[in-house]
């Protein structure tokens, strides 16, 4: 059997652009890419803490170290700049995979830099 896990997201980003006019997409820091193991044209989705939208699209490369998170085309109807949002990738593992599986969990400052990371949510106390 196969499930569909999180593999990866880039937890509390906050928008720098919204290019209405540019081919659709979401313009990701190299930096970020990387540290999320998000391949550029790799499906993403954008959960928008600020307005609630959710949406799929996928990822293209921005100057690395630059901050910048572009949403773009159709999508800039759902993200503006100074929105906060989760990125997320999702894979598709067979069960001995899950053994040691372990998402990429990336947490940013108010310019995208990053803070630190993680293998696991936090468990919140009741």
């Amino acid at each position: 059997m196969q499930r569909t896990m999180l593999k990866s997201k880039l937890h509390r980003v906050h928008v720098t652009h919204s290019e209405l006019d540019y081919e659709g997409s979401c313009a990701i820091d190299e930096t970020l890419l990387e540290a999320a193991d998000i391949k550029e044209y790799e499906q993403i989705h954008i959960y928008n803490i600020t307005n609630g939208e959710r949406f799929s699209t996928y990822a293209i490369r921005a100057e690395r170290d630059s901050g910048v998170i572009s949403v773009n085309g159709a999508a800039a109807h759902k993200a503006a700049p100074q929105d906060m949002v989760i990125i997320a990738s999702y894979a598709d593992y067979q069960a001995i995979e899950l053994e040691n599986f372990t998402p990429k969990l990336v947490y940013v400052d108010q310019k995208n830099r990053i803070l630190s990371q993680r293998n696991a949510i936090p468990v919140q106390a009741a």
